[in-house]
C-alpha cells in the first residue's frame, strides 16, 4: 500500500501492517471483541480480501471458485500454488467419494491432480486412498465432519500462503521476541535466566557476573590444579599436587564448607569428574590411577586398572553408570568401563597416541579427545563416525558446552579456540588476552546458554569473555601465582571458582550481592 501512513520515530513501520498484526495478536490471545472493534474502527481486516474470499468458497464447497481464486493470486510461486491446489483437490475428492460420486473423483485425480507439479508420492498416496475408500465402502461423512474438514483446510492454506495474503502465526509476538533477543545479544553482561521486561530497553551491568573474591579456601597444602562444580551446583570438587582431592559443600547461603578430604592417592591428583547425577566422583592424575568415590560418604568405591595404568583424564556418560578415561601412556589409549571396573570397550594399540584430555558431550553422543598434542578427535559413539581437527599449536585442555553444541580448547599460543561439535565451522572462534605458554591452563563455559567463557592464566589472573567478543570483558585479580583451572556454577550464575599454584581456591561472586570481606577457610 504505497500511500500508507508510517509510524515510529524513523518512519519504518507501515500503519496498515501494524494495525493488521495487532488485530491478529488480539484474536490469538483471546480478545476477540477488542479485535473485532479495532477492525471496525480502523477499516482494516486481519484477513486479506483474497483469503476471505478463499475461506468463503471453501466453507460453501465452491471448489471451482476456490481453484480460480488460487490461480488468480499473482504473488504465489509455482510450488506454493501447486501445493495449495493439491490440498483443495484432496478435500474435493474426499467429499465426492463420500457422496458416492466415484467417477467425478477419479476424473479430478486424473485430469487436475496429476497435472500438478507436486511430489509424485503424494499423488500415488491419494490414489491409493481412493481405492481404499471404495474397497471398504465408507459411509457418507456427516455435515459436522465436513465443516470441520473444510475449516482444517483453510487453516492449512493459511500456513502455506505467503504474506500479505496471510500473516505468519503470532507475528507480533515474533517481532517483539526478536527485538528482545537482539537486545540480549548486544548485552555483554547478560547472565540472568529471569524474564526480560518490555517496559525498558534491556542492559545488564557487570554486577551480573562474578567479579570479586567472596571466599578463599586454603585447605590444600600445595598447588591446586583442578576445580569443578557439581552439575546441581551444590558441591565443588578440587584436586591438588598434595595428592588429595576435596569435596566441598555449597549451601544455600553460598558460603563453601569442607565436606570430605579424599586421601587414597599417592601422587598428585590433576583431574576430577562428577557423575551426571552427582552421586559419584572420579579422580586421577598424570602419574596416578583412576579412582571412583561415593560423594555422600567420601569412601573410595573402586580403583580402575592395574597400578601401572596411568590415567590423564576421565569423563562420564549421561546414565552415570558408564565412564571413559584416557591414558597419557602411548598405546594404552581410551577405555570405557562400568562402575564396577568391567571393561566395556577400548581403543588401544600400536597406532594409538597418548591422550591428553577427553570429554563426553552431555547428550552422550560424542566422545571428544585431545591426542598427539595438536589434534582433536570427535567420535560419534553410536555410529563410530570420526572427525579430526588439527590445530597449529599444542592443546592443553578441553571443555564442552552444556548444550553439547560447542567445545573450547586452550592452546599454548595464548589463545582459546571454540569449535562446533557438528563440524559446520571451517574456522574456530578465537579468544585472547590471557597468558599461557608453559603450563596446563583450563577454561570453562559459563551458564545461561554458555554465553561466557572463563579461563585461568599464567599471570595469576582469571579472564572472562562474552563468547561474541574475542577480547575479555573482565580480568579478575587476587591470586598470587598461576591460575590453573576455573569452574562456573551453572545453578548459581554469579559464582565462579578458581584454582591456583598459590595453594588456594578463590570463590568469586557479584559485587552487588556480596558486600562482605573475603574469608579464608583452612
Amino acid at each position: 500500500m504505497e500511500g500508507s501512513p508510517r509510524l515510529g520515530p524513523k518512519g519504518l513501520i507501515k500503519k496498515h501492517e501494524f494495525v493488521r498484526i495487532l488485530i491478529q495478536c488480539l484474536y490469538s490471545i483471546g480478545y476477540e471483541k477488542s479485535a473485532s472493534c479495532l477492525e471496525l474502527e480502523s477499516g482494516i481486516s486481519c484477513k486479506s480480501d483474497d483469503f476471505q474470499l478463499l475461506e468463503s468458497q471453501i466453507s460453501s464447497g465452491n471448489w471451482d471458485g476456490c481453484v480460480d481464486t488460487l490461480n488468480a493470486i499473482k504473488d504465489l510461486t509455482d510450488d506454493t500454488r501447486a501445493a495449495a491446489l493439491f490440498l483443495v483437490f484432496k478435500q474435493c475428492l474426499l467429499e465426492y467419494l463420500s457422496c458416492g460420486d466415484d467417477k467425478l473423483a477419479v476424473a479430478i485425480l486424473q485430469k487436475e491432480v496429476s497435472a500438478l507439479q507436486v511430489d509424485r508420492d503424494k499423488v500415488h498416496n491419494l490414489a491409493r486412498s481412493i481405492l481404499s475408500w471404495k474397497e471398504v465402502e465408507q459411509s457418507k461423512i456427516d455435515d459436522n465432519a465436513v465443516r470441520e474438514l473444510r475449516k482444517k483446510l483453510w487453516q492449512e492454506l493459511e500456513k502455506w500462503l505467503p504474506s500479505p495474503i496471510t500473516l505468519p502465526e503470532h507475528r507480533l509476538e515474533h517481532l517483539v521476541e526478536t527485538a528482545v533477543l537482539s537486545q540480549i545479544d548486544s548485552c555483554m553482561y547478560h547472565n540472568l535466566s529471569d524474564e526480560v521486561s518490555l517496559y525498558a530497553d534491556h542492559s545488564c551491568s557487570r554486577d551480573q557476573i562474578p567479579t570479586e573474591t567472596v571466599q578463599i579456601l586454603t585447605e590444600h597444602k600445595n598447588e591446586v590444579w583442578f576445580v569443578q562444580f557439581s552439575n546441581n551446583g551444590e558441591y565443588l570438587a578440587s584436586s591438588s599436587s598434595d595428592c588429595t582431592a576435596i569435596i566441598w559443600k555449597v549451601p544455600e547461603d553460598g558460603r563453601v564448607t569442607l565436606k570430605h578430604t579424599l586421601r587414597s592417592h599417592h601422587n598428585p591428583v590433576s583431574f576430577v569428574a562428577w557423575s551426571p547425577d552427582d552421586s559419584k566422583l572420579l579422580t586421577c592424575g598424570n602419574v596416578e590411577v583412576l579412582k571412583l568415590w561415593d560423594v555422600e560418604t567420601g569412601t573410595c568405591k573402586h580403583t580402575f586398572g592395574d597400578p601401572g595404568f596411568i590415567v590423564s583424564s576421565c569423563a562420564w556418560f549421561p546414565d552415570s553408570k558408564q565412564l571413559v578415561c584416557g591414558s597419557s601412556d602411548p598405546e594404552k589409549g581410551i577405555y570405557m568401563w562400568d562402575c564396577d571396573g568391567n571393561e566395556l570397550k577400548a581403543w588401544r594399540g600400536m597406532r594409538m597416541p597418548k591422550i591428553l584430555d577427553l570429554a563426553v558431550t552431555p547428550d552422550g553422543q560424542n566422545l571428544i579427545s585431545i591426542f598427539s598434542d595438536k589434534e582433536i578427535r570427535i567420535l560419534n559413539v553410536g555410529t563410530n563416525a570420526e572427525r579430526v581437527i588439527s590445530e597449529d599449536h599444542s592443546i592443553t585442555s578441553l571443555s564442552i558446552s552444556g548444550d553439547s553444541k560447542f567445545f573450547i580448547v586452550n592452546l599454548n599460543s595464548q589463545e582459546i579456540h571454540m569449535w562446533d561439535v557438528a563440524g559446520e565451522w571451517v574456522k574456530p572462534l578465537k579468544y585472547m588476552g590471557h597468558k599461557q605458554s608453559k603450563y596446563v591452563i583450563r577454561s570453562c563455559f559459563g551458564p545461561l546458554n554458555s554465553t561466557f567463557i572463563a579461563s585461568g592464566s599464567e599471570n595469576a589472573q582469571v579472564y572472562i569473555w562474552n563468547r561474541r567478543n574475542s577480547r575479555p570483558i573482565e580480568v579478575l585479580r587476587g591470586h598470587s601465582m598461576t591460575v590453573n583451572c576455573v569452574s562456573w556454577n551453572h545453578r548459581r550464575p554469579q559464582m565462579l571458582a578458581s584454582a591456583s599454584d598459590d595453594h588456594s581456591i578463590r570463590i568469586w561472586g557479584s559485587s552487588l550481592s556480596n558486600k562482605i570481606q573475603p574469608q579464608k577457610l583452612s
